[in-house]
């Protein structure tokens, strides 16, 4: 509403963009919903608080549908008719539901059970290239954290070698923009590529996933059309590694700075899945999710969001909530962490969460059984963090041997 105070965050914390808890937990004492300014000085509204976002995720007055209400270009600079959008995570039911169900058989748990052995063997190959360096330091993040997501879901989704660091660029601007220009760029150019994939794995289908879901068809013949097979190439390449990647860069930072909760883990790795899930819970790859429009006027908590405005529904805030988690900045791999919301909750729901789980058992596993004096060579205040509320996470992250 009009009358809404407005709230520039970059104000709140000269250190936002490191470490948003604090402004996040002092505005969440204030109320469950602020407008704001966000970083890049544009109005939001985000709501807070762990029950709050968990009510919001299943909210349908919350729409991710912003093509069919013309409201696109508030929030992604390229055409409302793109087929880059024509995907599950921009479509509210029942064309979420149809979506979903399509791409759904591609990732069943026996699926991605089947992946591990290539997980395995990425993660040791890519250890092996990494441990060789004379110096014995490396950029974890461009040796390790991204190269084993992005050839994983690549290997999935049936992407040629030689062509994964144009994704690279382009999922970057697409969930971090450097610029509206570079982000347009990418949003023509991948879904160019891939159209031209599509025709290729059309006229000869192979074992990869893509080839599945081109000619995937449901009990009543209902199949993808041209742009939602674009569409939904995509968000699985995307989705399908920046959270891991984030979520190894993130989990690696947390160590770090809890030398006995890396000391814990390196003597007991049956501690390690309670491990991932706080590391999720404790600093996630996705600070906040992608924007919902409120479709009318919507009260949450005693404040009005009017129709027409963007909403973020922030994660990392959720996960951080006393009400939810006791002493919840307080790191410990041996805490129930279940119950966060770090691959968000409700339709939308991450799809590639047992995958991202899978990579990071595999990865962390690996890591510290080879590398076991492994140490951060970067102050923390120094380290280059993605821009945006979305994905959290460090461009790189220095490390030593």
């Amino acid at each position: 509403m009009a009358d809404t105070p407005i709230v520039d965050l970059r104000e709140l914390g000269p250190d936002f963009v490191r470490d948003p808890y604090p402004v996040y937990a002092r505005l969440r004492a204030e109320a469950p919903v602020h407008r704001v300014l966000d970083p890049d000085g544009e109005e939001i509204w985000l709501v807070l608080g762990h029950d709050t976002a968990r009510a919001a995720f299943t909210d349908p007055r919350l729409s991710r549908d912003w093509v069919k209400s013309g409201n696109v270009g508030q929030i992604i600079n390229t055409d409302q008719d793109q087929p880059a959008l024509a995907h599950m995570l921009m479509s509210d039911p029942p064309d979420h539901t149809r979506l979903r169900r399509l791409v759904t058989k591609g990732f069943t748990p026996r699926r991605i059970d089947a992946l591990a052995p290539r997980i395995q063997q990425v993660t040791d190959e890519l250890l092996d290239a990494m441990l060789a360096e004379p110096s014995r330091r490396a950029d974890l993040i461009a040796s390790f954290a991204f190269p084993l997501p992005m050839t994983v879901i690549c290997d999935l989704l049936g992407v040629p070698e030689l062509d994964r660091d144009a994704f690279r660029r382009w999922s970057n601007e697409m969930v971090a923009r450097t610029s509206p220009e570079a982000e347009a760029q990418a949003y023509e150019e991948m879904p160019a590529y891939l159209s031209e994939l599509i025709a290729a794995k059309r006229a000869r289908p192979g074992e990869d996933l893509l080839s599945a879901l081109i000619h995937a068809a449901d009990a009543d013949g209902d199949r993808l059309s041209p742009e939602e097979l674009i569409g939904m190439s995509v968000l699985l390449l995307i989705a399908g590694h920046e959270t891991t990647v984030n979520l190894i860069g993130n989990g690696m930072r947390a160590l770090f700075s809890h030398p006995d909760q890396l000391a814990a883990l390196r003597a007991d790795f049956g501690l390690l899945d309670g491990a991932i899930e706080e590391m999720l819970r404790y600093d996630g790859p996705v600070e906040t999710c992608t924007d919902r429009l409120a479709l009318e006027d919507v009260e949450i908590g005693g404040v009005t969001i009017p129709a027409g405005s963007t909403v973020l529904i922030t994660m990392a805030d959720a996960d951080r909530d006393p009400a939810r988690f006791k002493e919840p900045d307080r790191f410990d791999i041996r805490r129930d962490a279940r119950g966060h919301i770090a691959f968000g909750h409700g339709l939308h729901y991450c799809l590639g969460a047992p995958l991202a789980r899978l990579e990071g058992r595999i990865a962390f596993r690996t890591l510290l059984e080879r590398c076991p004096d492994l140490a951060q060579d970067a102050d923390e205040a120094d380290l280059p963090w993605m821009p945006g509320l979305l994905i959290r996470g460090v461009r790189r992250l220095p490390v030593r041997w």
